[in-house]
Order: structure tokens, then sequence, then C-alpha cells
């Protein structure tokens, strides 16, 4: 089964490749010469900020709470409506009490991600659990966290393999995500797992992208496997490190009912560039794993100012 295609393009004096995945459509170019610019720059953890608001000197008084004047409080890691939603249901959990955390426990990650759940799991719609970690992958404050949508339509990316899925089940008899395990599982790409498999994505939407297919198809199945995708993600992000890569963009993609089609929820994680002086991003989980922008100004607001030079 041909789940994407390569073709290789002369540019310059070197081969680009062009990948397509067939099922979505998506494609992407890869063009490994351009690692010779050197553009990274050495990694330096950020600054420790007294007026962080993720801080514990702070969280307790300055961050929302959900209708019932609670927080959700699951071991370091604190989970909270909010303040800016860009999601009919949006929380936010701080992992650690650390304003700076290189590298994290299995319990942190194990805690974080169980205060998501919690938060989520009364909410209707697609649910996914996202992280921007460091300022430029797009974290806005650089207090590690994580991030929880729910919506009544599933992002771009979901909405393409919900579709392309359920025409491969009914022409193939079985799941697109069972011959995407079967097809990469003797690949150089495979890296690791069994029940919970994680590969290197071969159209990937983002540097280094590594995924893993989970057992489950939302996130009421979540919870039995936290645990084991902890290990799992702690070992990409090692890896990440021993490359010099810090910061990531991750998003966890569940369905809005159980087996419903034959989707497999699944967990994108792509490194970006280290942070320095001049990389602040806008452009985080939203627009680089679910392929749907942010945006801060309507098209209208830009047209009236170009007519009257008044924004709004």
């Amino acid at each position: 089964m041909v789940m994407f295609t390569v073709t290789e393009i002369p540019a310059g004096t070197h081969t680009l490749q062009v990948r397509e995945e067939m099922l979505t459509g998506l494609r992407c170019k890869i063009s490994p010469e351009r690692l010779t610019r050197g553009i990274d720059s050495p990694y330096t953890p950020p600054v420790e900020s007294s007026g962080c608001p993720f801080c514990r000197d702070q969280i307790f008084s300055v961050t929302p709470t959900f209708p019932d004047g609670s927080r959700i409080c699951i071991g370091e890691s604190v989970t909270f409506p909010n303040l800016f939603p860009f999601g009919e249901y949006h929380t936010v959990t701080v992992v650690t009490a650390r304003h700076h955390a290189d590298m994290f426990s299995r319990r942190e990650i194990t805690d974080a991600l169980s205060g998501q759940v919690q938060s989520l799991i009364e909410a209707p719609g697609y649910k996914s659990i996202n992280w921007n970690y460091l300022p430029s992958a797009g974290a806005s404050i650089a207090h590690p966290h994580l991030q929880g949508l729910a919506d009544r339509r599933p992002p771009v990316i979901v909405e393409r393999y919900l579709q392309g899925g359920i025409r491969y089940l009914a022409e193939h008899g079985r799941t697109y995500w069972e011959d995407v395990r079967s097809s990469e599982v003797g690949t150089d790409r495979y890296l690791f797992g069994e029940e919970l498999f994680w590969y290197a994505q071969p159209v990937p939407v983002g540097e280094r992208e590594v995924r893993c297919i989970l057992p489950v198809s939302t996130l009421e199945e979540f919870p039995a496997f936290i645990e084991s995708f902890a290990r799992g993600f702690l070992t990409v992000i090692s890896m990440y490190r021993k490359l010099g890569t810090h910061a990531f963009n991750m998003s966890i993609f569940f369905d809005r009912e159980q087996a419903r089609n034959g989707f497999s929820a699944f967990c994108s994680i792509i490194s970006r560039m280290n942070p320095n002086t001049s990389s602040m991003s806008d452009s985080a989980f939203m627009e680089r794993l679910h392929l749907e922008p942010v945006i801060l100004t309507t098209p209208e607001d830009v047209g009236e100012y170009y007519r009257t030079g008044k924004m709004g």
C-alpha cells in the first residue's frame, strides 16, 4: 500500500524532495542542504522572571478559576481556564513550579496531562492537548505550560484524517492507522513502541516531526495510557536535546466519539529553533500542527484602516 510519494526535483546544485501524503494531500519540501546555513543558535535558558503569572508567588492570585472557584491541582501541576481563549473551551496547565525546566520528570508530565484530561473530560466536541515550549515555539509565557482545547469542529489536520479515514475504511476494510503501523514498522523511520507506536512522520509538517499513534480514539480513553505516553514523549524530547534542539510544539489529537470511524488519536511533535533575543514567534501549535492559524486582526479592520487611518 502506497501511503506517500516522493518526487525528487533538481534545485541548483542540490536535489529537493517533494513528499505528499496520499490520504490527506498534505505536502512538504525536504532540503537537507539548508542545514548547512547554520541559522540555529546555541541554547540559552529563559531569563528568570519576577513577574511571571505562572510562578508560585502569583499563580493562585492572578490566574482565573473554573466556575466553581477552583483550579485543578495534581502534583505540581495547576490547571485553570485560559484568560484569552481561542477555542470554545480552552484550559491551561502549568506543568511545574519551576520557571525554567530544561528536562521534565515522568511524574511532572503525567500529572500535567492528567490535569488536562480532567479539565476537558466534560467538554463537548473535538479535544486536543497542546504545548508550545519556549518563546521560539510560540510560547507567550516561558514558564512551561500545556493548553487544552475543545471545539465543535475538529482542527483542519484532524478533519483531513477523519474524512480520508472514512473513505479508506470503506475501500480497504481496515483502518488507515493500522496500515500506517504496518507500513512504518520495518522502515528507517520507525523509532520504538508497539501499543503506542512512535515513528518519524514520512511527510512531516515541521522539522524532525515525530508522531505517536495511540491505541485509543478519544480523550476519555487516554488516562490508561498516560504513563506510557509520558515515557515515550520524554524519549523524543531527549533525542531533540542530543540534536541541540530545545524548543518544540506538541499536539495530541482526539476524536469526538469512541470508535466512530476507525480514527486513532495521535500525537505530533516538531522541533523549533532555539530561543534567542529575536526569536519570539507568532507561529505556534495552532499554525504548525492544527493547520488553523489564530488571527488577531479582522480583514474588515484592515480595510477600515486603509480607508480611514483608524483600526476598529
